[in-house]
């Protein structure tokens, strides 16, 4: 099993990064692929998780040991999944996460894309009380301005929207949002995307 990758990010893509190590190009799944900067030059520790299927050998990557502790606890809760445990960690709202599971808000749980009344309320039963330490984390570092293109807002906005997309979230809400995110002026993905997850917690 493996704890973690050190070497440069060679891809970053609305759905994953490329971590490459020793000529190796790793595929790794995050949960918001934008926090994460293209640099050939630079290695980048991230963490890994190692979910082996019958047909695939997937990995998940996190930022910090935090996250990958998150991750690993949601991974417990019967019914959800890796992506969907994905989709909460995009979520930066780490207090309101825990005030929801902490107060039994199942309707705010039911937000996140793939979670159903029933896994909200799971959610609750098995980690009220046991997610203070996330409490104390900081909102991890955003991608900065790349300048892409002669439309540089357009371009990150329709990157966050796809990454929308590969956290789970359903046409209709992802439009919903776009509509609000292109009246706004941010100065990358990772802000659009961050953006998005709140209005989607919020509406």
């Amino acid at each position: 099993m493996y704890e973690y990758l050190t070497g440069i990010i060679s891809t970053v893509t609305p759905y994953y990064i490329v971590v490459e190590v020793g000529g190796i190009g790793y595929q790794v799944y995050v949960a918001n692929p934008f926090r994460y900067q293209v640099d050939l030059k630079i290695n980048k520790r991230v963490y890994v998780y190692q979910a082996v299927r019958e047909n695939a050998i997937l990995l998940y990557g996190f930022w910090d040991l935090a996250e990958k502790s998150l991750f690993l606890k949601l991974l417990n809760v019967s019914g959800i999944g890796p992506k969907s445990a994905l989709a909460i960690l995009a979520n930066e709202d780490h207090s309101g996460l825990v005030n929801a599971i902490n107060h039994e808000n199942v309707n705010y749980l039911t937000k996140f894309p793939g979670v159903g009344k029933k896994t909200a309320q799971q959610i609750v039963l098995d980690l009220k009380g046991k997610m203070s330490e996330l409490d104390k984390t900081e909102a991890l570092p955003g991608q900065t301005e790349l300048g892409i293109g002669s439309e540089p807002q357009k371009h990150y906005l329709d990157e966050a929207l796809a990454a929308l997309g590969a956290l789970g979230y359903t046409k209709a809400e992802i439009k919903r949002v776009s509509k609000q995110l292109a009246q706004t002026d941010k100065a990358s993905t990772d802000e659009y995307l961050r953006a998005a997850l709140k209005l989607l917690m919020h509406n």
